[in-house]
């Protein structure tokens, strides 16, 4: 699942791969905006990615895609 992450006043964003679920996430994102001082985000290589929730400017959370099989390619 790709989220990316943009941060106030920084013109790129954070990109990253995750295995976590959409919801897995989104509960994350919720409870470091709750009261949390960060957002941690583990990455599906197992890196871990911080940003301070003073600096945050949106999560973006990509739709849940399902494994293709086969050689085709669309």
């Amino acid at each position: 699942m790709e989220v990316k992450i943009g941060i106030q006043n920084v013109n790129r964003e954070i990109v990253l791969e995750s295995s976590e679920s959409a919801d897995a996430i989104a509960d994350l994102v919720a409870a470091a905006m709750g009261g949390g001082s960060e957002l941690r985000l583990k990455d599906s290589k197992g890196r871990q990615v911080i940003v301070p929730t003073s600096v945050l400017g949106y999560v973006e959370i990509g739709a849940e895609e399902s494994r293709r099989v086969g050689f085709g390619a669309l």
